[in-house]
């Protein structure tokens, strides 16, 4: 499923980029290579990040 439409970003590829990387939503969309248009996929952004690092070990 994509999350950002503007930037074709997939759910798949926003959790994965959060488990292995830190930051918020607007710092994971920027090391894909993008930038968030028009931020109506932001919130739900970071719902996905969230949960995708409560699956990792501490």
């Amino acid at each position: 499923m994509y999350i950002c439409i503007c930037n074709a970003i997939r759910e798949k590829d926003l959790r994965r980029a959060a488990c292995e990387q830190s930051g918020d939503a607007e710092v994971l969309y920027a090391r894909l290579g993008f930038a968030p248009q028009c931020r109506q996929c932001l919130e739900d952004a970071e719902q996905i990040i969230s949960e995708a690092r409560a699956c990792i070990p501490a």
